[in-house]
């Protein structure tokens, strides 16, 4: 009976061991899963949000150009 709880224990101080070293897999990209075409079309859209963004500041800056010649950038 001693021999077995001996047992027992030293297999579970190993398999505590080997929990604690064992290496954590790498996440799985958000594109990957189950989610991934709506991060996609999310994506796209963010990139589409960011161009636009950037010719209304583009045009902002031209019409204030046009208002007063002086200004330098």
């Amino acid at each position: 009976m001693l021999a077995l709880m001996r047992f027992l224990i030293g297999l579970i101080l190993v398999a505590l061991l080997v929990w604690h070293f064992w290496p954590e897999p790498e996440p799985m990209a958000v594109e990957d899963t189950f989610i991934g075409d709506q991060v996609k079309v999310l994506k796209k859209a963010e990139g589409f949000e960011q161009s636009h963004l950037d010719a209304v500041k583009a045009q902002q800056d031209r019409m204030e150009k046009q208002l007063d010649p002086t200004q330098d950038d």
